[in-house]
């Protein structure tokens, strides 16, 4: 009982740890989703600066860890006249760096395209947008669903990292708890769970979005 009473102690801080992870997961998301598709399809342009420009970003973001962008982005930027709030510098810096993967994921997929689909959308006189908006990219983005479930969840486990920074996240949440109350099993039980709980209804939602997109198709 004694057991059950401390649980039920834990989980409203822990709660409002994990509402600032899901704000913070959500907005990284978005801008990872929008730098995937600009920098993915950019490493695709005919313009070689262009392209240099996307693999030089791609490269670096992936080639570099991402504790040390986030600590970059929020203890270094300042010492150049740009102060960002923890919020702001962790949903930069997760998005930033799930988009620099994500960049692949849009690229590979696209190329993963037949070229008999681009050679048939050629003979119908179509422009270049047009074959990438209405034939090539709605066959990539049903490749690009499972990779970008594992980007997502990865994205979402790696807030954690914000705690570093003082934000007061999931993970945040738990370890203050642990120093003040010495219930290491029950805190970090509850953070499995509740991180679990986050993750699951994305995978769940992706996998479902992929069966529906997919269709119709071969």
């Amino acid at each position: 009982m004694c057991r059950l009473e401390t649980l039920v102690q834990l989980v409203p801080p822990l709660l409002k740890g994990a509402w600032v992870t899901v704000q913070i997961s959500f907005f990284s998301i978005i801008l990872a989703f929008v730098l995937s598709f600009t920098f993915g399809l950019a490493r695709l342009s005919r313009f070689k600066v262009i392209r240099l420009f996307a693999s030089f970003y791609v490269e670096v973001i992936r080639g570099t860890s991402l504790l040390v962008q986030l600590f970059w982005i929020y203890f270094a930027l300042p010492l150049l006249g740009i102060e960002l709030s923890a919020m702001m510098a962790g949903v930069i810096a997760l998005g930033m760096n799930a988009g620099a993967y994500g960049a692949e994921i849009v690229r590979s997929a696209i190329i993963a395209v037949p070229k008999g689909q681009t050679e048939a959308t050629i003979a119908l006189n179509m422009t270049p947008m047009q074959r990438m908006r209405l034939v090539v990219l709605p066959q990539a983005c049903v490749r690009m669903l499972p990779p970008f479930t594992n980007l997502i969840v990865e994205l979402i486990k790696g807030t954690a990292l914000v705690s570093l920074i003082t934000l007061s996240d999931l993970t945040f949440q738990g370890m203050l708890l642990r120093t003040t109350t010495m219930q290491t099993m029950e805190i970090f039980t509850l953070l499995l769970l509740i991180y679990f709980l986050l993750t699951y209804p994305c995978t769940w939602g992706m996998r479902w979005l992929e069966r529906k997109l997919s269709v119709g198709r071969s």
